[in-house]
């Protein structure tokens, strides 16, 4: 079972790659802090200082400016999301979130699903206000529960 999700941000690739890997800016728009730059091989942590909460993603695979793989969850058992940046040739990206390894058959699949796929939904809103406005206040201000 996989969850996709895709939205367009009016930036180049390079910029939103960026977003994502680099430390000092990933705090604008989705987590609060990154322990370190995305690279593949590392275990970064990811931190929600609002929440009290952290979680450490295994990077798989990334490819610079095009594709980031990575796994979060409960060790191999996580799900893998693979993040897909297609450059348009009249400007922006369109970035594709595909989180795979839901289990079909868990009686609570329904509510997972929605739930994870609005936290895609708002993570990139919060990632295009960030870079085509300059808003990074958005991030904290999703209500959990």
């Amino acid at each position: 079972m996989n969850n996709l999700t895709k939205m367009k941000i009016l930036k180049p690739a390079h910029e939103v790659f960026e977003a994502f890997v680099d430390p000092a800016k990933i705090g604008n728009f989705w987590f609060s802090s990154s322990s370190e730059r995305w690279e593949q091989g590392k275990t970064v942590i990811l931190k929600y200082d609002e929440y009290a909460a952290e979680g450490a993603i295994q990077i798989l695979d990334i490819e610079a400016d095009k594709k980031i793989v990575f796994r979060w969850g409960d060790g191999e058992e996580g799900n893998v999301v693979t993040m897909t940046l297609t450059e348009m040739d009249h400007g922006g990206t369109i970035i594709e979130v595909n989180e795979e390894g839901f289990n079909g058959h868990d009686e609570n699949l329904l509510s997972q699903m929605l739930g994870n796929k609005e936290g895609w939904v708002y993570m990139l809103t919060c990632l295009k206000g960030y870079l085509e406005f300059g808003v990074n206040e958005l991030r904290a201000g999703l209500v959990l529960g």
